[in-house]
This record gives structure tokens, sequence and C-alpha cells, in this order.
């Protein structure tokens, strides 16, 4: 959990974190979560990041912060996971003591104790059940951006309510992390943003608002446990009473609707239409700022954070700096300087070779193994010359991206040689 607080000139004037494993021991978790026995479930535990927020705001207040110069607040949370309020909950919520810690007075607030996160992939048959019940998975993506992937929240809350009908009966409330993360604050729950909303394959996206075939078949009397989704720049309302009691906030202080990491990066970023952002981590990750999408089974559209008459395309690679990193050791001694002489030794397009690099199952396109092939379409064994190796691995990489950017809808503008 990280905090940062910038002043009007967008400086930033105070930040800290907390680590789920190293500063809250007692969970037991490792790098924030469960991963349970049959390696598919995998989940937090709620009470760690409420506990997580008492910690930090603890640190600011003895490191002497002033809470009462707070204009407002907003958040992040990790996207996919969610949060399942027990009935009654919205009353502890409104009424916690400014005494306690706010983990002790919600103890009890949660019908699921450790929520299913981003990384579980425990929901297959929920999946196809979904695009089953809505006319298949290009339509489902059609309607809510993305085609049933185990992590959407969609699909979990269909698994509770498969496997743990009464659970499912206690809950009044299901939040997103994020709009979990701004119940906290706002002391009433808080609504879930267009944004983080459409990554759960429940939100229509183009008309903002829950697609009923999709919560039909998740499980009943789910349009009521969601709430009304809102845009993603939502002033919520006034901070609740406990934080100005307990820690000096403003009464004005005003809380803004939280959404998910990935939006949060394309806002935090500054992307405008036409831009693109590539993350290249352990998965390289594309961010597209886009007008008209046209959503596809391999990516997601999302509600655009920012602007709410548009949209923005993420789509992810599972082989990313792993396989660079290979392709380094085998063909430039380990060294990226060796690795960036070689690349810049050859000439663009490669003379025509081209190869696909996929160490492990990719997920756009769902295909493993590398593949090499000359200018002639020949496919070439073993490998090819190291120099030409490592370009045929970094254009294939973002060919790659290029060609499913614009199956969904992103145009490549034309290079304008007085720009």
């Amino acid at each position: 959990l990280k905090v940062i607080a910038i002043d009007e000139q967008l400086r930033v004037i105070y930040e800290d974190n907390v680590h789920f494993d190293k500063d809250l021991p007692e969970f037991k978790t490792q790098g924030g979560v469960y991963i349970h026995s049959d390696r598919l479930t995998v989940t937090s535990p709620v009470l760690m990041w409420v506990k997580a927020l008492d910690m930090i705001l603890e640190k600011m207040k003895s490191s002497g912060f002033n809470f009462s110069q707070v204009r407002a607040l907003s958040g992040a949370g990790q996207q996919h996971g969610s949060v399942y309020w027990k009935k009654g909950s919205i009353q502890i919520l409104k009424n916690a003591s400014s005494e306690l810690p706010l983990h002790q007075s919600l103890k009890c607030c949660f019908s699921v104790s450790n929520s299913p996160i981003w990384m579980d992939s425990s929901t297959a048959s929920q999946c196809r059940e979904l695009e089953k019940a809505v006319g298949g998975a290009q339509h489902l993506a059609s309607v809510t951006g993305s085609r049933a992937y185990e992590r959407f929240t969609g699909n979990q809350i269909a698994k509770i309510y498969s496997q743990n009908p009464e659970v499912y009966k206690q809950t009044e409330r299901i939040s997103l992390v994020s709009s979990f993360a701004a119940s906290l604050f706002l002391g009433t729950y808080a609504p879930i943003d267009y944004s983080d909303g459409s990554g759960m394959n429940l939100l229509q996206i183009w008309e903002k608002a829950w697609s009923k075939s999709c919560l039909d078949a998740c499980a009943p009397g789910l349009e009521e446990k969601l709430g009304c989704p809102v845009p993603s720049h939502s002033v919520l309302g006034p901070i609740s009473p406990y934080y100005s009691q307990r820690y000096g906030f403003s009464p004005d202080c005003k809380i803004v609707a939280f959404t998910g990491d990935n939006p949060a990066s394309l806002a935090g970023m500054r992307l405008q239409e036409g831009d693109i952002a590539i993350s290249l981590g352990t998965s390289d990750t594309l961010f597209l700022w886009i007008q008209e999408p046209t959503p596809a089974l391999e990516g997601h559209i999302l509600c655009n954070p920012v602007d709410s008459q548009t949209y923005m395309a993420l789509l992810c690679f599972k082989n990313g700096s792993l396989m660079r990193e290979r392709i380094r050791d085998d063909c430039a001694s380990g060294s990226w300087d060796e690795f960036s002489k070689a690349l810049s030794s050859t000439v663009a397009g490669n003379s025509g070779n081209l190869g696909f690099y996929f160490d492990v199952m990719e997920i756009t396109p769902e295909a493993v193994g590398i593949h090499r092939f000359n200018r002639e379409n020949q496919k070439v064994v073993p490998r090819f010359p190291k120099e030409v190796e490592i370009r045929a691995l970094i254009e294939g990489q973002f060919m790659a991206k290029r060609i499913h950017a614009e199956k969904l809808g992103y145009k490549v503008c034309k290079y304008d040689e007085n720009y």
C-alpha cells in the first residue's frame, strides 16, 4: 500500500508505503497473497488491506503530516479483486469509533474474508457458462469490452454464488478493491467507477450500465449488490467524520472516485488521443487511448478514466522481458550494450527475416514456441545469426503489438516529416 501527497504545483511533499509481508507478518502472505493448494485460487485477506491503511495513516501522523491541508484524495486499487460486505456492515462503517483503528471496527464486516484477486484462475467453468449464456465470446467482448476472463469479477461472483449460496445471500454489497478503498474513506459504500467496472465482464461499455444478461448469468439480485456505476472523476462526497476526529482531516476534504491500477496508469501518464504507452516488464503491457474501439477476443477495451466519451485499450503479452533477457544471454553474452550494438548493426526490416518468440504460452495470440522465417517465408532452423536473431526478436515483438492494437481500433497516424 502506497501513499503520495502532492501540493498545488504537483510537487511531491510526502510518500510512504506499507509492505504486506514484512510489515503485517501476522497475515502470513507471500507477495501479499495466499496461493491455495489447487495452485489456481489466489486470494488476499481483506483485513490486511484495512490494517495497512491504519498503519500508513499512523505513520503519517507520527511524522507530523498536516492532514488538515488535504483538499481531496483519490486512489487506485489492483484491478479485478473484489470485496464482499456482510449485511449490516454499512452501519458499522458509518459509525466507526475514532477511538479504534478501523480494522478493529470492521473485523466482522466481510462475508468473504479472503478476497479473490487478479492472479486467480479458478473460474474456467464460470467463464464458459457466461460466454454461452450471452451468445458467445465475441458477443460478450462486444458488450463488455472483453471475452470472459477467469480473474474478472463477474466470474468470481458466479463461483462464490455456486459454491456458497448462503455466503452470497449474506452479502449486501460487492466492491472492487478500488471502490472498497474509497468506501473506507467515505464512510459509506462508494460506487464502482466506469473504468475499473469495465474489467468485470458485467458493464456495458457503450451504455455505461450493467448488462442484465451478464448479471443474470452470474448470480441473482446482483445489480442491487453492485450499486450504480459512476464516471471515474466523480466527486463522491466529503471524507468520513472518523478521519477528521482521528487524524485531523478537514471535514471539507473531498473523496474522488477511486479506479483500477491500469486506468490510473493511463491517467497518471497523461496519455491523450493517439498516444500509446508500453510497459516493458515481465509481461509487456500496452495502454492505448482509442476513439472508436472494436472489441476483439484478444485484449481488453475499458472506459477511459479521463474522458467518459472515449476508451482505453489494454493488451498484455506474457513473453516480455524474460524472453528478451534469454536472447540477450544467448546472443550477446548477457550484455545489453552488446545487444544494442548488434541491433544497430542490422537494417530495419531485418532483410525479411522474422521471428515469433514465445517461451511460455502467450496470451496475445495463444501460441507457444520459437518460430523463425526467412524472406521467402521458409522456416529457419535451428536459429538465425546472432545479430539477425536479436533484431528478429525486437521487431517481431513490436510488430505484434502494433497488429493487435490496430485490431482493437487503434489508428497509427501517417508519419509527418515536417513534425
